[in-house]
């Protein structure tokens, strides 16, 4: 009989360690939000604008994630999904011409001229973004290490300057406004950006390097945008 408890025990114990190991799978989202906040830098400036480049440039991008684990191992998954992604880079003493009808975007220094106190050029992207991804624990995502490489593929929607608060060539108050000016003209319409992250539980650091340049050939200097921040995201 105590040959009989004991393995009914220990059929009781498999069963429940067994069941608790399955619901942790189960429990695993299949989708979720990835939020990331960038400071953003453009490489392959000139001088001339580089030196204009002041303040905090930042980013920020919002996307709804789906996550399909490899059947044979569940540490590794493909992540893919939809967003939003934008890039505001902040300029003083400059002017960015968007609009401007030359077939070259003009980056004016307005050194000894009357100025905006805020100044900064955004543009504001759709992206779809696709992940290998690797989990170190996949039944318990928000307590593991984790690691991601891949690729987004965006198109551009909006690219804007905006302007706050002009002060003379000695920084004093001229008047107090907001300026701003919207066009695609000078832009790529398509942006490649290769991307990778690691981090543990929700928490992780992510770049972005864009493979391609931020305007199109010949009106501007060859630029890429380079991102590196902190994301938030369950999987």
């Amino acid at each position: 009989m105590r040959k009989l408890a004991l393995l009914a025990l220990c059929v009781v114990t498999v069963s429940t360690t067994v069941a608790q190991k399955n619901k942790q799978k189960i429990n695993r989202a299949a989708d979720h939000f990835m939020v990331q906040l960038s400071y953003d830098s453009w490489l392959g400036m000139p001088d001339s604008i580089n030196q204009a480049q002041s303040g905090f440039s930042r980013g920020a991008n919002v996307y709804v994630m789906l996550d399909k684990p490899f059947k044979n191992n569940s540490r590794f998954s493909i992540g893919f999904g939809l967003g939003i992604s934008t890039s505001n880079m902040v300029f003083k003493r400059m002017e960015v011409d968007i609009t401007s009808n030359q077939p070259t975007l003009p980056f004016t220094s307005l050194s000894g001229q009357s100025y905006f106190k805020k100044y900064k050029l955004s543009t504001t992207h759709a992206e779809i973004p696709v992940e290998l991804r690797f989990m170190k624990d996949p039944t318990q995502p928000k307590k593991t290490f984790k690691a991601a490489a891949g690729i987004k593929v965006g198109t551009l929607l909006k690219a804007q300057t905006k302007a706050k608060n002009l002060l003379d060539a000695q920084g004093n108050p001229i008047g107090s406004y907001t300026e701003k000016q919207s066009s695609k003209t000078y832009f790529n319409s398509t942006r490649i950006a290769a991307t990778a992250r690691i981090g543990y539980g929700i928490f992780s650091i992510h770049g972005a390097y864009t493979l391609n340049n931020l305007f199109k050939d010949g009106v501007a200097p060859e630029i890429n945008t380079l991102q590196i921040g902190i994301t938030f995201s369950g999987l």
